[in-house]
């Protein structure tokens, strides 16, 4: 097998939870060596956080953890104190990214903004991700992914038209504001690098990252077209031929937008008198005769109709059933991978699928300061050096005593 893509390249990951973690995963199934800087203390907040694997080490237990962490290894550093960041600085020195997710301005505060590091290693590509960007009037305004969504419209537009704003089940704004725009922000200015030599800052806000989601119905807004409202909008809600129905037993999505797929349907049912009513809404006499129809049979019915009849229409599968379907098996998007102590677990697949040097896991989830000294190693220190810092409790290595929280904060 032909090397990984990202082999070589040299990721010191500091950010913590979702929007840091997914995105410096996806580095590291691809290769890249993604060295997670923890504190000295309890590490990322997600080592603690409920279900755990049993038998594994307690600090590297939880599902949540493993899920954005396999492949990473894990330092720990005081970057409150002097010799810390020094520590820092001489990882720094050889490193490709650096990627972090503090509010703006803690690595400034603590002396290791990315003018100081930029100054250390003028090549380094440097991403922060954060909820409103390093600009702007929100700056230094908390948030999570939902506030993010409420800000940026999105969240105005999904739900029915008469019922509220709805929560997605996936967090939008945290993956694919934030982790998938700071992993694009990585490669580009890394390419770039290619070109010029130099690094630059990478600045990723999961506001703007999700907003750029809205590209089609903001342009109509730009075209001065009618104003967008939720379950108004064609694709989510506004057309009885492209809605969620529930049947007998649960629920199937009917996604019949190009009329050959609607005509498709109505013959199937025997209803060729309602092809003319594709385009109607909810609240309609022919919407009402469509979920009479999706009513009297079960959902494994219509998925039956569905392999029968090319239609677009598709059942709503709980998760697990998601996890255990052919579809899911067939595309590779579970897989099992070692963790020392637990034996085989199992995780997300690959989402990207390359031909020749397709990603994979190539180690489990590090234990929390499993690789400090081998990384200091690395980064040519020597034993009476890294002796000393441990002393001093400005790195530390693997520790039964750490204790964490399920708290889980920005």
């Amino acid at each position: 097998m032909s090397g990984l893509p990202f082999e070589g390249l040299k990721v010191l990951d500091l950010s913590r939870l979702l929007p840091g973690g997914f995105c410096s995963l996806l580095l590291a199934d691809f290769g890249a060596d993604v060295i997670k800087v923890e504190d000295t203390g309890m590490g990322d907040y997600i080592r603690w956080s409920p279900p755990a694997f049993e038998g594994a080490e307690e600090t590297s237990k939880s599902a949540l953890f493993l899920s954005l962490n396999r492949g990473k290894r894990s330092v720990r550093i005081d970057l409150k104190s002097e010799a810390g960041r020094d520590v820092l600085l001489r990882l720094v020195k050889d490193a490709d990214v650096l990627l972090e997710s503090f509010r703006p301005g803690v690595l400034d505060r603590l002396g290791v903004g990315y003018d100081v590091l930029k100054a250390v290693n003028p090549r380094l590509v440097y991403c922060a991700i954060t909820g409103y960007g390093l600009t702007g009037p929100n700056v230094h305004r908390s948030g999570h992914d939902l506030n993010y969504l409420g800000l940026n419209g999105i969240l105005s537009l999904t739900g029915d038209a008469d019922g509220p704003p709805v929560s997605a089940g996936a967090q939008i704004a945290d993956l694919g504001g934030g982790a998938l725009m700071g992993a694009f922000g990585i490669l580009a200015a890394l390419r770039e690098r290619d070109r010029s030599g130099e690094g630059q800052l990478v600045d990723v806000s999961m506001f703007d990252g999700a907003l750029s989601w809205l590209a089609m119905v903001a342009a109509r807004v730009f075209a001065g077209g009618e104003q967008p409202r939720r379950g108004a909008e064609m694709l989510s809600g506004s057309l009885l031929c492209y809605r969620p129905y529930k049947c007998s037993d649960g629920w199937v999505t009917l996604g019949a937008l190009e009329p050959k797929f609607f005509a498709a349907w109505c013959h199937g049912v025997g209803r060729e008198d309602l092809i003319e009513k594709q385009f109607e809404g909810p609240g309609t006499s022919a919407h009402g005769e469509v979920e009479a129809i999706f009513a009297t049979r079960t959902r494994d019915e219509w998925a039956a109709f569905g392999d029968a009849h090319d239609c677009c229409l598709e059942p709503v599968l709980e998760v697990e059933e998601a996890l255990d379907s052919e579809l899911v098996r067939a595309r590779e998007m579970v897989i099992e991978f070692e963790q020392p102590g637990a034996g085989t677990v199992k995780g997300l697949g690959m989402p990207v699928k390359l031909s020749r040097t397709p990603g994979r896991v190539r180690r489990g989830g590090p234990a929390l300061g499993e690789h400090t000294e081998e990384v200091l190693r690395e980064a040519g220190l020597a034993e009476e050096e890294i002796a000393a810092l441990l002393e001093s409790g400005a790195v530390a290595a693997t520790s039964a005593s750490a204790t964490g929280t399920t708290f889980l904060a920005k």
